[in-house]
């Protein structure tokens, strides 16, 4: 027995040596407050606003990044940016533009009057993916004067054209680097980009030639953190500073309550909508939509839905502006009039409709609500959740709905009511005849008329149900100071937020080190020396035959994963674009995608490229697909090896000491901890350590990845709460099938005998037993590592690693088909090669099965 406890002490100290690894250098160093760390929601599927919909890209980028001709002050008023001063026309066509001198682009290149222009053109071409190329191709003529004058001509008078150039998609950008601007921005603004880790974050850096005031903050560091948990442990633990959209408002109370944080309130520009499709049926009726009006109580929603956060509105227009009409109590909420308009509309018995809502939280909570209140004015409401590629397929784009739940968050977008195309199917002569008036209009004292009149024609029509303002909610540190708040353009201004205070900030990241390519040798080395070990010890034959096995098998999954992919419903070019683009820019993307051939030539394109480690570009990121798993790679493997390193530490010393005595005192203590393991899902393990390691003890950041160039010492603090969360339950199952397996092999014939002989008791069990034990031991080692590679999503998605699982579920968020083919591909892959490799481990450990094969490949 002095033997066996001298091996299992050695395992113990190997076990606290992986420990140690994972938890060494908790104490981390202090930095000076010069770089802002932000969480985001949504991350943006290019760098572009020029040439796209998303609203993500402007967020990350315009005011930081980019920036325009004109701006838009938080009252609404319009204020010079890159052109100084401007004029217009007697008669509303004519602008005219001059520049702000001595004006430098990132790439170092001068401003000039030539890359207005040529934006304007950009934007206005054929298959331009512009959100407002519309509006941009009203422009007849745009010449430049000189190399800061610029002259636009319009064919008709639009008084809302300045508007337009103060949105995302109107930024100033060089004309010679049009065409890779979504993978490296070049633009004028306090900040340019230093790095992209896709699927985690943007860094910026401050821009030295500035030509306005210097930016106060020398670095900002955009972490995209969707899920509400993961959100509330970043900010609550100190691992960001600031988040400007909160997605968990549930939450805000407890963190008001901290001396650390603030939480700051305002309206946003998005209006939140119970969107009825008006094509057919009953809600073409107006009667009837005027009935579900009167039937939603906007108070009671608000305050189930947000935790009491939101404005209620009476129609699409947000109340912060100046031109906002309070219509909340045209629909006050009475169940028994909408009752009554019901069956005067011919539905005494009530309707029944389908409400489907997309993924967002807000949505979800405002739908159930809402169709309470519908169910109690005699509406049956069936609620259908779907995923956001599948709403926009039904919903915006093939309008297969009855109701559903969504903000618009565009500023001025209530234009999008005269387009009887809309997904909402809303067809006015009189609204349409506004909205001519509006834009030919300049005067101030007429256009805050007709917005009046607009506001009030589609309560009166009851277009849709307006239920609130959505609010920004931002969470900061307390003491971060000049965030631009309540902005009514979709851009967050960077250069004036500073820290009110000249203390330190502690930082759990620190630099040094890099990564090369040698780990990448070295398994291939391995692999080869592996395979011809088999081949010698097991038979040529028998390890020819089983690589074939191997090639069929993969290449029948692939067929079968193009397949499924191309049956899953959604448009990509759809997602991507999002909600407000129009169809001609989604046939255009459609085309740039190579999304119009047929099913045939995609796959044989695919599983061409695939053989030459080429899967194609990414229709989200646009940039190769290799190129992205090489990325997340470098964050799933290491948890992954770490992950499967630790389980083997934990479970296989605690499987042996269990078998040792069965029903002993080891084994007592050690199996209802094995059970408890398996009943604990990896997830749920790893908020349980955020909260207590993060949150409240604050060792170890709540989530994100340095990146391998930091370091070891950072990587290790960023992979420990994962490892854990991953290895655990891995080690409980490993334990449980060890201790099963060994006790079977300890009562054979031959341990009886080889004890009989005096063997000792640590060479019976680790030479004699376990070998013979190793087979089932193998099997669930050879299951692990492939759901340790491509399973580990949900670990991934709390503790925000961008690595493959969450680019698994972003791809599929996003109908990012040629990813996913090529993640779940790599999947099938990992799966194929750990069990062959089980299979040649198994055949040269067990002397049978080794004679076996080598019969067999004679």
């Amino acid at each position: 027995m002095t033997a066996v406890r001298l091996h299992l002490r050695w395992l113990l100290l190997a076990v606290c040596a992986v420990f140690a690894l994972l938890f060494g250098g908790i104490v981390s160093t202090a930095q000076a407050r010069d770089v802002l760390r932000v969480g985001m929601q949504l991350e943006p599927p290019h760098l572009d606003p020029t040439q796209g919909a998303s609203a993500a890209i402007g967020e990350a980028t315009f005011g930081s990044i980019y920036e325009a001709l004109v701006r838009v002050a938080t009252d609404g008023t319009l204020h010079p940016w890159l052109a100084t001063r401007w004029s217009v026309s007697p008669d509303g066509r004519t602008y005219d533009f001059t520049l702000r001198p001595n004006v430098r682009f990132h790439d170092g290149s001068r401003l000039t009057s030539a890359d207005v222009v040529a934006g304007f053109q950009r934007a206005a071409a054929p298959g331009s993916l512009n959100i407002h190329a519309a509006t941009l191709r009203e422009v007849v003529a745009a010449r430049a004067l000189d190399p800061l004058h610029v002259q636009v001509t319009l064919s008709a008078p639009d008084s809302e054209f300045l508007i337009v150039l103060a949105q995302a998609d109107a930024a100033i950008v060089p004309a010679r680097a049009a065409a890779t601007l979504g993978q490296q921005p070049v633009g004028t603004g306090p900040f340019r980009l230093d790095s992209w880790r896709r699927g985690e974050g943007i860094t910026l850096l401050r821009n030295p030639t500035y030509w306005g005031r210097p930016a106060r903050m020398a670095r900002i560091e955009l972490r995209y953190i969707g899920d509400p948990t993961a959100a509330y442990a970043a900010i609550k633990s100190g691992a960001i500073d600031l988040y400007p959209e909160f997605p968990a408002p549930e939450t805000l109370r407890t963190l008001a309550a901290d001396p650390r944080l603030q939480v700051l309130t305002a309206p946003s520009e998005g209006e939140v909508i119970l969107a009825m499709n008006e094509r057919e049926g009953p809600l073409s009726n107006r009667a009837v939509r005027q009935a579900l009006a009167h039937a939603i109580d906007r108070r009671a929603l608000i305050d189930g839905a947000m935790y009491g956060y939101g404005t209620p509105i009476g129609s699409h227009f947000p109340p912060q502006s100046p031109d906002y009409v309070d219509l909340t109590q045209r629909y006050p909420f009475d169940p028994a009039l909408a009752r009554k308009l019901l069956a005067q509309a011919g539905y005494p018995h009530g309707i029944a409709l389908t409400l489907k809502l997309p993924p967002p939280a807000y949505a979800r909570r405002v739908g159930e609500i809402v169709a309470a209140q519908l169910q109690a004015a005699g509406v049956t409401v069936t609620i259908r959740n779907v995923e956001w590629a599948t709403w926009l397929d039904e919903v915006f784009t093939r309008h297969h709905y009855d109701l559903t739940v969504i903000a618009h968050a565009e500023p001025y977008d209530y234009d999008i009511y005269d387009r009887p195309d809309y997904y909402f199917g809303y067809d006015s002569p009189d609204f349409h005849r506004l909205m001519q008036q509006l834009k030919a209009t300049t005067d101030p004292l007429e256009r805050h008329r007709l917005l009046g009149d607009i506001q009030r024609r589609l309560a009166d029509d009851a277009v849709n149900g307006f239920l609130y303002q959505f609010p920004h909610l931002a969470v900061q540190d307390r003491a971060l100071a000049g965030v631009w708040r309540n902005a009514p353009t979709q851009t967050i201004e960077w250069a004036d937020v500073h820290f009110s205070d000249d203390g330190q900030s502690v930082a759990l990241s620190g630099g040094g080190g890099g990564a090369g390519r040698l780990g990448g040798w070295i398994a291939i080395v391995l692999g080869a020396l592996v395979l011809g070990l088999a081949g010698w010890r097991l038979g040529t034959g028998w390890l020819s035959r089983r690589l074939g096995v191997l090639g069929l098998t993969l290449l029948a999954a692939s067929g079968l994963i193009f397949a499924l992919v191309q049956v899953a419903p959604g448009d990509p070019a759809a997602t991507m674009l999002g909600i407000n683009a129009t169809p001609q820019a989604v046939a255009a993307l459609h085309a740039e995608l190579g999304l119009d051939g047929n099913a045939l030539t995609r796959y044989v394109r695919w599983i061409g490229g695939a053989l030459h480690g080429d899967f194609g570009l990414s229709y989200t990121y646009r940039v190769p697909v290799a190129g992205l798993v090489a990325e997340r790679l470098a964050v799933t493997v290491p948890l992954a090896l770490l992950a499967t390193l630790l389980s083997i530490a934990l479970g296989i010393p605690a499987g042996i000491l269990a078998a040792r005595r069965p029903g002993g005192l080891s084994d007592r203590v050690i199996d209802p901890l094995t059970r408890l393991g398996i009943a604990l899902p990896d997830f749920w393990l790893g908020v349980l350590l955020v909260l207590v390691f993060a949150v409240t003890l604050r060792w170890f950041p709540a989530g994100g990845f340095p990146g391998v160039e930091a370091g070891p010492g950072p990587v290790l603090r960023a992979l420990a709460l994962p490892v854990l969360a991953l290895a655990l339950p891995q080690a409980a199952i490993l334990a449980r099938v060890a201790r099963a397996s060994l006790i079977g092999v300890l009562q054979q014939d031959f341990i009886r005998t080889a004890r009989a002989k005096g063997v000792g008791e640590a060479r019976l069990l680790l030479v004699h037993a376990l070998p013979n034990a190793a087979a089932p031991i193998l099997a669930i080692l050879g299951l692990q590592v492939p759901f340790l590679l491509a399973g580990s999503a949900l670990v991934e998605e709390v503790f925000t690693l961008p690595g493959l699982g969450r680019l698994a579920l972003q791809a599929i968020g996003q109908r990012d088909l040629v990813t996913v083919q090529a993640v779940v591909l790599l999947a099938a892959g990992a799966t194929v090669l750990s069990s062959f490799a089980v299979d040649l481990a198994q055949a040269l450990l067990d002397p049978r099965l080794r004679r076996a094969r080598g019969s067999a490949g004679a």
